[in-house]
């Protein structure tokens, strides 16, 4: 399968701005390029481009005030298969983790697991572990929270979802990340592109999506507490702790986001 990736997101920069992009694919799918994966500009830019601590491709850019659009269109292999599933997948005792993995069952910004560890543990304590215990933690944020745009909020954290029944699909994957790693789950937090491809379309406009990985039986295993049901075409963008780590833009000055839009689309031979 081949799917075609890409955006034009326009700011709106009123003094000169550092930023910091990840808006490349994640190195684990650069092999299934079938075309360049690369960040354009309207105006020339000064750009430096690095690996972060999480392997996450990005762009240090720094913007001069006035109009600033950034664009890319590419072309990607893909499997066409669903995510995988793993019933048996056995969760690890946490002094078996392997260290790098280890930060992924802490708190974070946006991950409280200090706020939530006494509802995990009164939710889930009794269930066996592994994949029915992820399980179980996804179906509970799939029905715990209320989809909709209006509910998006970029400073909402897992414990506020969670009280406020309501977000947008970085709340669904931030309560379960958080959820997973207060019964001792590794969790990490992804995005990436993931279009209508084997599903009825919807009639909202395209967007990056945000769902969430775990550690079970010695890998990382895809999750997404939104959709809740295997998807075909993810395409990995960013990986971290939470939506901080993975932030498509992260200004350092007076800059604002001006227009926004994301393609992803099967492309039919």
């Amino acid at each position: 399968m081949k799917i075609r990736c890409g955006y034009e997101i326009s700011y709106d920069v009123r003094q000169p701005s550092p930023l910091i992009l990840l808006l490349n694919v994640h190195a684990d799918r650069e092999k299934d390029l079938l075309s360049p994966d690369q960040v354009t500009f309207n105006r020339p830019v000064g750009m430096t481009d690095y690996r972060d601590m999480f392997g996450n491709r990005c762009l240090l850019v720094k913007a001069e005030p006035g109009p600033l659009v950034m664009s890319n269109s590419f072309l990607i292999q893909d499997s066409g298969l669903p995510d995988q599933i793993a019933p048996d997948a056995e969760q690890h005792a946490v002094e078996r983790l392997p260290p790098e993995v280890l930060v992924y069952l802490l708190g974070s910004r946006y991950c409280e697991t200090d706020r939530l560890s006494d509802t995990a543990w009164s939710l889930f304590g009794q269930l066996p572990k592994g994949w029915p215990l992820v399980q179980a933690i996804v179906d509970y944020a799939h029905d715990r929270i209320t989809f909709g745009y209006q509910f998006a909020r970029p400073t909402k954290t897992a414990f506020e979802a969670h009280q406020e029944r309501q977000g947008v699909c970085r709340d669904f994957a931030h309560l379960a990340v958080t959820l997973c790693r207060c019964m001792n789950v590794p969790a990490r937090y992804t995005t990436g592109y993931l279009g209508d491809i084997g599903v009825p379309p919807v009639e909202d406009p395209m967007d990056f999506s945000a769902w969430f990985e775990v550690f079970l039986g010695g890998r990382w295993y895809t999750f997404d507490a939104r959709h809740n049901t295997p998807r075909i075409g993810r395409v990995v963008m960013a990986r971290g702790r939470d939506a901080t780590d993975v932030a498509i833009v992260t200004s350092f000055g007076d800059s604002y986001l001006a227009g926004f839009k994301v393609v992803t689309d099967e492309i039919h031979e």
